[in-house]
């Protein structure tokens, strides 16, 4: 047998204890990130009675956190190639750490809205390189799926205890505490990090591209604010103009990839079918799903008047449903292809929507925790 051939049929080593217990450490700062999205959505009726934010700046204290996360994930992850992905991984928990105790202390809606933006860059660190040590550490097909599988429940459990845990504070806590869940994580984090984590960094990682960065950024929140200028004003010249100039930085973005060596992001990724509807299916389902909750917990606390502790209550069966439903997936991955998959939990979110747009008053809850059930 050649040199080769006998490498070729070396199996892939199988993870150990360090690598499950490095896992589990790895699902915090994703638990926390999923949990950061939803919390802020009770305690808005909180701090609008405090900062008295005008509705634009309420609607970008919830929304910035979520934007810089996404403006900065292909950028921060060609960080992580570079200078090593645990390295980055732990100093966005610090710099996160400290993003929430500023967020806490926050005294005016501006200032909030800053707060929120710098943990969104200091999050965005957190997601690319928790995903690319995971791929590094499980060797094995089914270890990995199994260990992904446990990384992305940690977001869904974070998304499903966010509304909880964020009422049982504000029961008792002002709207700041909410904030401060971050730091305890966030130590736990640094402190077991460094020795159960392995550092990874890719040897051929390309300069980083700061143009490229400030296009991908810029474009999302140009058009993002044309949008939002559109939903609270009508159609004006600004708001067009701001999306024009969105699209314009876009398509400059686009053309800039193309021409580079090494690209931020290689849009060739998009002529893969498969990769095309999987990004936009989760797409889809992010901005359906985070739309959902917030409109939900408004409807809780603003129209029925619950307290937060309340409506995390009321919610909770759903939350509990999309953290069972999440642990069945390897298994019915194992038995039915994933585009049947895929589709089959699509579809079935559908009636779950359809409940929740007849929702039309008290009696009528079970409507909406009925259709959550189905979206969960």
């Amino acid at each position: 047998m050649s040199m080769s051939s006998a490498v070729s049929n070396v199996s892939p080593r199988p993870a150990t204890r360090r690598e499950w217990w490095g896992l589990a450490v790895l699902v915090l700062p994703t638990l926390l990130l999923a949990l950061d999205m939803t919390v802020l959505h009770l305690a808005a009726p909180h701090l609008s009675a405090d900062l008295q934010p005008s509705s634009t700046e309420l609607l970008w204290i919830l929304d910035i956190y979520g934007f810089m996360i996404a403006g900065f994930l292909i950028t921060m992850g060609t960080l992580g190639d570079r200078i090593g992905r645990r390295r980055l991984l732990l100093a966005g928990a610090f710099a996160f750490g400290v993003a929430s105790v500023l967020a806490a202390m926050s005294t005016s809606a501006s200032m909030l809205i800053v707060t929120r933006a710098l943990l969104g860059i200091a999050g965005a660190t957190l997601m690319p390189s928790t995903l690319s040590l995971i791929r590094n550490m499980f060797h094995v097909e089914r270890e990995r799926t199994v260990a992904i599988t446990v990384w992305m429940t940690g977001f869904i459990v974070g998304s499903a205890i966010g509304p909880l845990v964020g009422g049982a504070l504000l029961q008792f806590f002002p709207w700041g505490a909410v904030f401060l869940l971050g730091v305890p994580v966030m130590l736990v984090l640094l402190i077991a990090g460094p020795l159960l984590l392995p550092e990874f960094r890719d040897e051929a990682a390309g300069a980083l591209d700061l143009p490229s960065a400030l296009q991908c950024v810029t474009m999302m929140l140009t058009v993002i604010f044309g949008i939002k200028s559109i939903a609270r004003d009508g159609v004006s010249l600004l708001a067009g103009g701001a999306i024009a100039l969105g699209v314009v930085i876009g398509v400059l973005f686009v053309r800039r990839q193309r021409c580079l060596a090494q690209p931020m992001f290689d849009l060739a990724l998009f002529a893969n079918r498969g990769f095309s509807a999987s990004v936009t299916a989760m797409l889809l389902t992010i901005l359906a799903l985070s739309g959902t909750w917030l409109m939900i917990f408004q409807y809780l606390q603003g129209v029925l008047g619950l307290s937060p502790l309340e409506a995390g209550i009321v919610m909770l069966p759903p939350a509990l449903m999309q953290v069972a439903a999440s642990m069945w997936v390897p298994r019915l991955a194992r038995r039915f292809p994933p585009a049947q998959l895929v589709s089959a939990g699509l579809l079935l979110a559908l009636p779950g929507f359809v409940a929740m747009m007849l929702v039309g008053g008290p009696a009528s809850v079970w409507l909406l925790v009925g259709g959550a059930l189905l979206m969960g």
